[in-house]
């Protein structure tokens, strides 16, 4: 058993804490929301994630699991000092570090023998350099600061961290990593990756760009797939059967990506590169088709009602950035409904999860809606923009009859487009 601090328990601090609890270490969570402290030891968690909040609540019986908002004790008390703060970007595009370097203080003025520091949030490369010399600055102990990036996605964080595909380890120190291999000694994967700091670090970037490249490439197949009449679900299917690019790429054709990682990360990375006189073309070309294509649906919108839309009623399915999460962060869905009501239309908006954060940026600006069907009354278009699994299994003739017109945009291929032909939809989606 580990004594764990883990400094900010947002959403990657929260599902790592609660995880390493689970798996018997003695974890406290440190955050300066006192509100958000004094929720989570009641078993109140502020992110919508699935099997978190049983798991919080099991692990503070059990006592392997609190929160504080005394950042001093916990980490005297500690044998590792994880650093999950958050990294919002700067208006430039570059990573804002002050969380990270106030969080490297405070655990400078409470070291009081060796402790592994580990970097668990998405930090630029060189990071554990300024991590180390803060920490150096005040204390004159021997200690380790790690880099461990995290590779959660939101809707299955719990499962992800309980199962990883790998587990990535910056560090040149033989005790650090003894205290690693320790503390994950649980999990039977072959693909325990031991490297530098700064590789570690470079290995979050990459994955994370990578992955928004492959959504912006198959969009813009999409696209182009629209002109020339093309399928792009089927273009998606026999190119994951090449076994060099994999039954599980992100190469599903929407409405762009979003979320808290993404849109940060692609960011970040091509102001790392331009700091170090590198232009990062392709993620540039990235980052633009994204945008691109999450203001698309307004143009397909407009195919179905025309090009004037003040005082249309429309209707959108979705909020969140992708199913199984309440994050609305760079969601496509903001958005269309932000160049609905430039335009003076009338929205109402479902989503299963998302609707109270989306309350706190849109809101009374649109109608929220508790019941799917309810939500497309009198409305002239539907459009999806999160592929929901209730959205799937919907009476679609009882939509259409709820509907004033049988318009639906679907910008995430939920449907088969010969289906809604059949029932009378005039229906338009992403590629076909």
């Amino acid at each position: 058993m580990k004594k764990i601090t883990v400094i900010g328990v947002g959403y990657v601090g929260l599902v790592t804490g609660t995880c390493l609890a689970e798996l018997g270490n003695k974890v406290v969570g440190v955050d300066i929301d006192e509100k958000r402290i004094k929720d989570l030891n009641k078993g109140i968690i502020p992110i919508y994630e699935q099997g978190l909040e049983e798991l919080v609540k099991k692990n503070l019986k059990e006592n392997t699991l609190n929160f504080t908002v005394d950042a001093a004790e916990a980490i005297k008390n500690s044998d590792i000092v994880f650093i999950a703060v958050g990294t919002p970007p700067m208006p430039d595009g570059s990573v804002n570090l002050d969380y990270v370097k106030s969080a490297a203080e405070t655990i400078a003025k409470n070291m009081n023998g060796y402790k592994v520091i580990i970097n668990k949030s998405t930090v630029p490369i060189g990071t554990g350099d300024v991590v180390s010399k803060i920490i150096r600055s005040s204390y004159k102990g021997k200690f380790d600061v790690v880099s461990n990036p995290e590779f959660l996605r939101e809707g299955t964080a719990v499962v992800d961290f309980m199962n990883p595909d790998r587990i990535v380890v910056g560090t040149d120190s033989e005790q650090a990593e003894k205290v690693l291999r320790e503390l994950y000694s649980n999990f039977e994967t072959e693909n325990f990756i031991f490297t530098d700091v700064k590789t570690a670090e470079m290995i979050k970037y990459a994955s994370n760009a990578f992955l928004a490249t492959e959504i912006s490439f198959i969009n813009s197949i999409a696209n182009l797939c629209e002109k020339l009449g093309a399928d792009v679900k089927k273009v998606s299917k026999g190119m994951m059967l090449d076994g060099r690019i994999g039954e599980k790429a992100f190469l599903h054709a929407g409405v762009g990506y979003g979320g808290s990682c993404f849109p940060k990360d692609v960011k970040g990375l091509i102001q790392i590169a331009q700091e170090n006189g590198i232009r990062f073309g392709i993620l540039e070309e990235v980052e633009n088709t994204n945008e691109a294509q999450k203001k698309s649906l307004l143009t397909k919108i407009q195919k179905l009602l025309g090009h004037d839309l003040n005082g249309k009623q429309i209707t959108v399915w979705g909020l969140a950035f992708k199913p199984h999460t309440d994050d609305v962060r760079e969601a496509p869905a903001l958005v269309l409904i932000r160049q609905l009501l430039d335009r003076g239309a009338k929205v109402k908006v479902f989503d299963p999860i998302a609707q109270k954060q989306a309350e706190k940026i849109l809101n009374d600006t649109v109608v929220y809606e508790n019941d799917l069907v309810k939500s497309v009354e009198k409305s002239d278009c539907l459009v999806i923009v999160t592929e929901w699994p209730e959205f799937k299994e919907v009476d679609l003739k009882e939509i259409k009859d709820k509907l004033n017109c049988p318009y639906m945009v679907d910008g995430r291929n939920v449907f088969d487009p010969k289906k809604m032909k059949r029932l009378g939809f005039k229906y338009i989606s992403v590629g076909r």
